[in-house]
């Protein structure tokens, strides 16, 4: 990679960092103990996350009395990080693993890309153009994989909804960093989804979380996977430009392969190695590109 540009490529790295321990989360949910739903794991997920975000927080005194919170902008991603889990899961459940994964997110750096550029007025250029066709295909050829595609109608909106949640709380947390702390920013959006989708708990069975294993699985998630990932995604995001964050972060589904062939013993097909050289070819592109978080010249 090129780092003569250290701002950019410091910004690069943190977005890619966040999306390898994301890239975990599959692999710690095949280790939690049976009855442990895609639902109950995601909530737990978010408040752990949020508890240990806001704790980080705290310590270090993000909090600042003086400072105005926008009000609609912090509800709006609360919102929207509580909807990707939302939507996400229940594509999956509709419409099958791969084609869910495939639409949510591969749709999420394009409808990020087209966010951006009306929101906040950041140029779509060629590198990002190349970059997210190359991610996104290689995204399909992983996800088509993983052998009979179920088609359903229902299923399909729900992973676009899942896309568009990931863009709109990009955008919109994106917002909140050009003023505030990003450790302040995460612990407030993340508790706040929290609360909106703790009724999952009572809904769905939540007995797996009082096993010492499942209670390991409920802090590699929560502290790794949401508290970690999110305080480097916020610095991240805070200097790239949306379209970018969205197209590194499919580093994320190059993880889950990489962990699912040398910890889980899966076995990688030759349509799985296209995926694999396409979306590190993607972020490449990204990653040797100067393009910064400069807004669009007028």
């Amino acid at each position: 990679m090129d780092f003569s540009n250290g701002k950019n490529n410091s910004g690069n790295l943190y977005i890619l960092a966040a999306a390898v321990l994301w890239g975990t989360t599959g692999t710690a949910q095949a280790f939690a103990p049976a009855g442990a739903s895609s639902m109950t794991v995601g909530t737990v997920r978010l408040a752990v996350g949020g508890a240990a975000l806001l704790l980080l927080a705290l310590v270090r005194r993000q909090f600042s009395p003086e400072n105005h919170w926008p009000l609609v902008t912090t509800l709006i991603s609360a919102f929207f990080v509580a909807s990707y889990q939302l939507c996400f899961f229940a594509a999956v459940a509709k419409t099958g693993v791969a084609v869910g994964t495939m639409v949510a997110i591969g749709s999420s750096p394009i409808a990020a890309g087209v966010l951006g550029f009306y929101c906040r007025g950041e140029r779509l250029d060629r590198p990002w153009c190349i970059a997210t066709a190359c991610a996104v295909f290689g995204c399909v050829m992983l996800s088509a994989a993983g052998g009979e595609v179920n088609i359903d109608v229902y299923g399909i909106l729900l992973a676009l909804g899942a896309g568009f949640s990931y863009a709109m709380y990009t955008v919109s947390i994106k917002r909140l960093l050009d003023d505030k702390s990003p450790d302040a920013v995460m612990a407030v959006v993340f508790c706040l989804a929290a609360v909106l989708l703790l009724p999952s708990l009572f809904i769905y069975d939540s007995a797996w979380l009082l096993q010492p294993r499942g209670i390991l699985v409920a802090l590699h998630l929560g502290i790794v996977t949401a508290m970690m990932s999110y305080w480097l995604y916020a610095r991240g995001l805070k200097i790239v430009r949306v379209g970018n964050v969205a197209t590194l972060s499919l580093a994320e589904p190059l993880t889950a392969t990489l962990l699912g062939v040398f910890v889980l013993s899966e076995q990688l097909s030759g349509r799985d190695i296209i995926g694999v050289a396409a979306i590190f070819a993607g972020i490449l592109i990204l990653s040797r590109s100067s393009s910064t978080a400069e807004p669009m010249e007028k």
